[in-house]
């Protein structure tokens, strides 16, 4: 009878003391998720959007991407002066030399220089379809009627190119023929400031874009030798 009133006793204490238990621990953790919150930092709205962390932020990821585009990135330049620009600069020097008449050179060494110089561009319009028709209906022209004598070079240049050997147009842009073309172009100028006697007379108001033509065709060769 006793020990059934000291179980019983027993029951009821652990039976009454559980809901209290239960509130301790419930306590505890309340007080330690507020200690946990008190030492975490509240956000506040700057923290939440700041336009000037923002900027920075993208600032830094941009010159990231910068930075990546210079180190790893294809780098894509064209330079300004390419071989074909100078061939065209030859090429039109040396047209405009025919024309010229502030100089004594000997004229048809120009022909050979244009047909080497000529950028591949204009050699193939010239030995297409329209070159060939224009050089036939200049022949015609040539044939039945009197042209001037200006015109005479730049006819000659352009069958020169229709007929220009295969052997010889491959000195086209290679080093042989850009090293010819600069003895033509030597030659050329040596003639035209020895027949003008002195470099002022070069550089007259009637003499000037021969001179700047010789200047152009003897500059471009060594260019494209450098």
């Amino acid at each position: 009878m006793l020990t059934l009133t000291h179980t019983l006793f027993s029951s009821a204490t652990s039976t009454s003391s559980f809901p209290t238990l239960h509130c301790r621990l419930k306590t505890h953790v309340h007080s330690l998720n507020s200690h946990r919150s008190a030492h975490l930092p509240t956000p506040t709205s700057l923290q939440l959007f700041n336009p000037l962390r923002t900027a920075v932020e993208n600032r830094g990821n941009l010159g990231m991407k910068q930075k990546w585009k210079r180190g790893f990135g294809p780098v894509c330049y064209s330079p300004p002066v390419t071989t074909s620009n100078l061939q065209w600069i030859c090429t039109i020097s040396a047209a405009v030399l025919m024309f010229a008449k502030g100089t004594a050179i000997q004229k048809s060494f120009i022909v050979p220089f244009f047909a080497l110089q000529a950028p591949a561009s204009l050699t193939s319009w010239i030995k297409g379809e329209y070159g060939i028709l224009t050089a036939f209906l200049a022949l015609l022209v040539r044939l039945f009627f009197s042209i001037p004598g200006e015109l005479e070079l730049p006819f000659i240049a352009l069958l020169m190119v229709i007929v220009f050997p295969f052997q010889l147009a491959n000195l086209r842009g290679r080093q042989e023929g850009v090293a010819l073309s600069l003895i033509i172009a030597a030659f050329l100028a040596f003639q035209h400031f020895t027949r003008l006697g002195n470099l002022r007379g070069a550089f007259d108001q009637g003499s000037i874009i021969a001179t700047l033509a010789i200047l152009s065709i003897v500059a471009v060769p060594i260019m494209l030798l450098i």
